[in-house]
């Protein structure tokens, strides 16, 4: 008869772990695979964290990539009076986004670190709100008018330095440096404020005192006459007023309204300076025939969605920046190996498919807005002035034009109440009420003031929206053609050198 079978011996390794402390459950389990919930949640984080890494790993690559070709640039030895090349970056506010700054961002993520590596300084220059651009650009060319025919003297440092460049030492620096345009709306911004200063008069417009002028005269603050509005019906306006407040001053109506922060303009720094005479300036105030040259435009392509409906492009974006960051590179390339052609107007087509490339989601709503009405899209312009003309079809539910006519609806409704308020307590009619003295309404001064700063602020962005809306065009001048320049695309450059080698 069989007796019982002897025990299992335990190995030396478990017979150790046990003496550690450590449970002998723990020990003796052996790996199952987890629940199907488990399995779902890991499968899909482990995926979503592959494609992270593996999208911010190219990035990386293609960034090194392009720093290890030009980083040699940066090691070539200057002169103590050399100056490196310098380019300037325009990044216009995108229609729809708060955030003023994207395409700012967008340049310093994704162009800024190849010219960093090539030693190329760079000057940024963003606005805040919508048209802010061309009114900047269009105030540049037209002082750069002024001082070349004269009327304006040229603007000098007080102190001369050794290491001063000269009026023409500075032009040719900005030839040899170049614009550096994020987006299709910067463009557009750009050519609308390079048309006006070029085309228009010489005069210095003051956007800020002729829209004074225009509200000063348009009777909104004009102080109404009330018969018995006094204490004392009988009385006297002079008696029931003793003191010299707003409502005994003449009307504004004829007159500009002033602006509490309009400083006056400072003296020419130069004594010498003589002002031409009145003859000369109306016949040099017309636009010239011939355009000075003009540094060449370096057309990055930039994108940003804003919306629930784009919350799908967003995560695309996010799990893409692989295709952002070629954008980027290559478009920084192009201006470093400083390779341009001429900007080719309306009635030209690219040759060559010269451009930069775009990511696979670009190429999906170009097949999309093919399908679309060309009320959305815009009549094609050729050449350069289609320069991602597909941004645009994300541009089309974001006019600010109901908001701002919202707003100033609302602001002109509450308009009348808040000046009699204002009228009553400076002119002692009624004490101010616990809620007044605890925060004291406006005056009249102020809401002067406010109603400037909102007029100012809705009609810039009622011209931007005109300037930059889909199916606007981008403008031109046939003066334009032969002076504006483009940088090429030094990548295919490249690659032929390599074909030939």
């Amino acid at each position: 008869m069989d007796g019982p079978a002897p025990p299992h011996r335990k190995s030396g390794v478990r017979v150790a772990l046990e003496y550690t402390g450590i449970p002998a459950s723990w020990i003796s389990a052996r790996p199952r695979l987890p629940s199907r919930n488990w399995c779902i949640f890991i499968s899909l984080t482990s995926s979503l964290i592959s494609c992270y890494a593996y999208d911010r790993h190219q990035a990386r690559v293609i960034r090194q990539s392009y720093i290890d070709r030009v980083k040699h640039l940066a090691e070539e030895p200057m002169g103590s009076l050399e100056r490196p090349r310098k380019v300037v970056v325009y990044g216009a506010k995108w229609p729809g986004d708060e955030d003023h700054q994207r395409a700012v961002r967008f340049f310093k993520k994704y162009v800024k670190p190849a010219l960093v590596a090539a030693a190329i300084d760079y000057d940024i220059i963003a606005t805040r709100h919508s048209g802010d651009l061309a009114d900047r650009i269009t105030s540049v060319v037209v002082e750069k008018r002024r001082v070349a025919l004269g009327i304006d003297p040229p603007v000098m440092s007080p102190v001369a330095l050794p290491n001063q460049l000269t009026p023409e030492q500075q032009r040719a620096r900005e030839l040899e440096g170049g614009v550096i345009l994020v987006g299709r709306h910067t463009l557009k911004e750009y050519m609308a404020g390079l048309k006006q200063g070029w085309s228009g008069g010489l005069d210095k417009m003051d956007r800020e005192d002729n829209l004074a002028q225009e509200l000063a005269s348009d009777g909104k603050f004009d102080d109404v006459e009330e018969p018995d509005a006094s204490p004392a019906g009988n009385m006297d306006a002079s008696d029931a007023e003793p003191i010299p407040t707003l409502s005994r001053l003449p009307s504004t109506r004829n007159e500009a309204a002033f602006s509490p922060l309009k400083l006056p303009a400072s003296p020419a720094p130069s004594l010498s300076y003589t002002p031409p005479t009145s003859n000369s300036l109306s016949t040099d105030s017309t636009s010239p025939a011939t355009l000075p040259p003009h540094p060449p435009l370096l057309l990055v392509p930039c994108i940003n969605y804003v919306g629930f409906r784009y919350i799908p492009h967003m995560m695309w974006d996010f799990f893409n920046e692989r295709h952002k960051t070629r954008i980027g590179c290559e478009a920084a390339y192009s201006l470093i190996v400083n390779k341009t052609r001429d900007f080719q107007g309306p009635d030209s087509t690219l040759e060559n498919n010269d451009g930069f490339l775009v990511d696979p989601e670009h190429q999906e709503i170009d097949k999309k807005e093919a399908k679309e009405p060309k009320a959305t899209q815009g009549q094609p312009q050729g050449g350069d002035l289609d320069f991602f003309v597909s941004s645009e079809s994300v541009l089309v539910s974001h006019s600010p034009l109901s908001s701002i006519a919202s707003s100033r609806k609302s602001y002109y409704n509450a308009l009348p109440e808040r000046l009699a308020t204002a009228r009553q307590l400076a002119r002692g009619e009624r004490k101010p009420t616990k809620e007044e003295e605890k925060n004291p309404p406006p005056s009249e001064v102020e809401l002067r003031a406010e109603r400037l700063t909102k007029e100012l602020r809705w009609r810039g962005e009622e011209e931007g929206w005109r300037i930059v809306r889909p199916g606007s065009g981008i403008s031109w001048d046939e003066r334009f053609r032969g002076v504006l320049r483009v940088f090429c695309d030094g990548q295919q450059e490249d690659e032929q050198v390599h074909d030939i080698d």
